[in-house]
């Protein structure tokens, strides 16, 4: 019989892999005060905002053993890139907000090629910059964006706007489509949560506001989620004396949030840029 050793029984600290290829070294990131995202990833890139004014760093999502990640630079806006998304329909499609106004598709390349040198379709002007953005997670093609107090439902095929949802008080914060694509969820500064959903059987149908409700007290910020395929939200916020909360409605007794969390308090009114929910926990 093997009995261990005295060396071989003691307890070892726990270390990282010598290789680290978890670690993305050299970024040049930057800070950009937006609504939106400032990093995302596909099955083959990520995205985060360098910093550079208009420009994006792009980074392989993989490597090889033993390679280095190269960062690449996509010059996306002559002003701030505000948000980014990928397509769920396609992990080389990149959309791209700013401050310029406009909204951005690009097709990024299979592997470490050259990034594009222009967009592959261009949206806007939409007479004010673009907050945030998100795709249609059901119909391909289809995107949502928010500028100024108007969220904007888009057909990239038609290049084209489907609907304009104008029903907001003050400035759009945060959007977030339930995850069959039937409704839309956002929030503004005012602390609405509106709601809309198509029309008909088509997911490019007509959009109509359905309900509003005071989200929460303090205007700084706030962020909004769908939880799946549920009738639920988990909206992020502050309170009047500046505690960030988080709050979950059930949009079938829309009159007042169902449960409250206090989290903390920040002095600047700010709150976490994006909201992860997986299973019955939420990451800020």
């Amino acid at each position: 019989r093997h009995f261990p050793s005295r060396r071989e029984t003691r307890p070892r600290e726990a270390r990282p892999p010598r290789g680290r290829s978890a670690w993305i070294g050299d970024v040049r990131a930057g800070s950009v005060a937006s609504c939106g995202n400032h990093v995302k990833a596909s099955c083959r890139w990520i995205a985060f905002n360098a910093d550079s004014t208009g420009v994006l760093g792009i980074v392989p999502l993989e490597c090889r053993d033993g390679d280095k990640r190269t960062v690449s630079q996509l010059c996306c806006h002559s002003d701030v890139v505000t948000d980014f998304d990928f397509s769920p329909f396609d992990q080389l499609l990149l959309v791209t907000g700013s401050a310029d106004e406009t909204v951005k598709v690009w097709r990024l390349p299979e592997s470490g090629q050259d990034m594009p040198p222009g967009a592959g379709l261009t949206l806007g002007p939409v007479g004010c910059p673009v907050d945030v953005l998100q795709f249609h997670p059901t119909a391909d093609g289809v995107l949502a964006s928010g500028a100024g107090k108007r969220a904007t439902v888009w057909d990239m095929g038609r290049q084209q706007s489907l609907t304009d949802l104008d029903s907001h008080g003050d400035q759009l914060q945060s959007l977030s489509w339930k995850q069959d694509g039937r409704l839309l969820g956002t929030s503004c500064k005012v602390t609405c949560v509106p709601r809309s959903v198509p029309g008909g059987n088509d997911d490019r149908g007509v959009f109509c506001a359905l309900q509003s409700i005071q989200g929460h007290e303090n205007n700084k910020d706030s962020r909004l989620v769908w939880l799946g395929a549920s009738d639920y939200l988990i909206s992020v916020g502050c309170s009047q004396m500046r505690e960030r909360e988080v709050k979950l409605w059930d949009t079938r007794k829309f009159s007042s949030a169902t449960h409250c969390l206090t989290l903390d308090t920040s002095p600047g009114g700010r709150v976490p840029s994006s909201i992860m929910v997986e299973g019955h926990s939420v990451a800020l």
